[in-house]
């Protein structure tokens, strides 16, 4: 089955809209991609891509992430985060279809992709910025949800004021600006019983000539 693309029609019937949040640039999308674009993409990420779980060396013990990840990019773009090294793989055809997406509504250039899969309630995301030297001070990081739809939680690194924005199936959430100097961001775990959840997020790494 060939994969949907969008067409002038198919655009999302709700708007995008800013986030109330002071030193930085958050756009969110709903419904970004169709339900249709959405759930045959999970899909075929779920069973395509080589998802790994992958461990942080922390007080002296190797501790598994609480979910599974999978790096893809251009050949040159290794990225570290947190003491952990990543190699890409390659792009797919349905990553790469969907950064190209990425790509024309924000006009950024994204040469990467960290690929999360949050498998039930208890996978999360510990509060971080995403604030790497190879991202450069501002960067335009693009975040593509498929799947449950989970709390986004902000917080202010200065004054802990927190904002939490719910991502939907389907939606975009675009950070850029100063959003990664003032702000860390995660997913908590809940004990609610829920579905499974892929993050998509594009960047642009900066490599050395």
């Amino acid at each position: 089955m060939q994969l949907p693309l969008f067409s002038g029609t198919e655009k999302a019937v709700k708007s995008p809209f800013t986030l109330p949040l002071p030193e930085a640039h958050v756009r969110y999308y709903p419904q970004w991609l169709t339900t249709e674009q959405a759930n045959l993409y999970k899909k075929r990420l779920v069973e395509s891509l080589p998802w790994r779980q992958d461990s942080l060396r922390m007080f002296g013990k190797s501790i598994p992430i609480p979910r599974l990840q999978s790096w893809h990019g251009d050949a040159n773009c290794h990225y570290t985060y947190s003491g952990l090294s990543l190699s890409p793989a390659p792009w797919t055809k349905e990553l790469a279809a969907i950064r190209d997406l990425c790509s024309a509504e924000v006009g950024a250039h994204f040469n990467s992709v960290l690929a999360n899969w949050y498998r039930d309630g208890q996978d999360s995301m510990s509060m971080h910025a995403d604030d790497e030297p190879e991202l450069g001070p501002a960067p335009t990081i693009a975040s593509v949800t498929l799947g449950e739809a989970r709390p986004f939680v902000f917080k202010h690194k200065e004054t802990k004021a927190r904002h939490v924005q719910v991502l939907e199936h389907g939606s975009l959430l675009v950070m850029s600006g100063s959003t990664q100097h003032h702000y860390f961001h995660g997913i908590a775990k809940t004990t609610k019983p829920i579905g499974d959840r892929i993050n998509l997020t594009y960047r642009q790494l900066i490599l050395p000539d």
